[in-house]
């Protein structure tokens, strides 16, 4: 995918340009009016920054989260926590979460329900490539590849730690599964099978576009959750799952 095609940073700048807006507008009155508490004050920056973040069409979820940033600062300064554990717990959610600012693909775990509707539905003796685009600790992987020896399967992750979980998680194994660290986006999806990824709404329209340009005659593509916009999809098993998941799959 070409990089200028998605520009998957423009929502981080935008929220980022909102707070700033609602910062300068909150500015003079706090000199203004001094005698108000900080508390306050970061609860109408809060509401200041939700509206502006309504005003450029933010996504819906972006909104509660402006709205409680700058009061959630406020109060976490108030508790006088060292600068380390806020160091210590950013580069946790590096390591957990990768570039997810970025990709706008959070960490998603597909469940056991999945393992079995998938077990059911991969061909049971013909050998086939699998792989997970965005495999996280690599379980799905791990439960497929016991079912399926006639399969080998393959995942590749962005984020550091649950890379370093599924890769060690095979690693002592004879198995044919293998998880590797890297960017889906220059995966090439030639040589598989069936291909199956767990991501976000965001990128649906380019990962489709991504398909159907390397993907086989033949092979397949499954969505777990997220539809492809505007394309129905051959064939879709519902799951009763802890999130209520649906398998979307396309034949390409």
């Amino acid at each position: 995918m070409k990089k200028g095609k998605f520009n998957s940073r423009l929502p981080v700048l935008i929220a980022f340009v909102a707070q700033l807006a609602a910062l300068t507008m909150i500015l003079p009155l706090m000199v203004t009016f001094p005698s108000a508490g900080i508390l306050e004050w970061a609860i109408l920056h809060g509401i200041v920054a939700a509206i502006f973040s309504y005003l450029f069409k933010m996504a819906t979820w972006w909104i509660p989260i402006q709205l409680s940033f700058m009061p959630a600062v406020i109060a976490t300064l108030s508790i006088g926590l060292s600068p380390y554990w806020f160091g210590l717990g950013f580069c946790l959610l590096v390591l957990i979460y990768g570039k997810t600012y970025q990709t706008q693909v959070p960490l998603y775990l597909s469940s056991n329900e999945v393992t079995i509707a998938l077990t059911l539905f991969l061909p049971p003796k013909k050998e086939f490539t699998f792989i997970d685009l965005g495999c996280g600790c690599g379980g799905l992987l791990s439960r497929l590849n016991k079912t399926h020896a006639n399969g080998a399967f393959y995942g590749i992750e962005a984020a550091l730690l649950p890379y370093l979980i599924g890769k060690i998680r095979n690693l002592f194994k004879k198995s044919g599964c293998k998880v590797q660290w890297g960017d889906l986006w220059k995966q090439n999806l030639s040589q598989y099978d069936v291909v199956y990824a767990y991501l976000s709404p965001v990128p649906m329209k380019s990962i489709w576009e991504k398909v159907c340009r390397e993907m086989r005659p033949g092979s397949i593509f499954i969505s777990n959750t997220f539809m492809i916009p505007g394309v129905t999809p051959e064939k879709s098993i519902r799951l009763n799952d802890f999130s209520g998941s649906t398998l979307y799959i396309w034949r390409i």
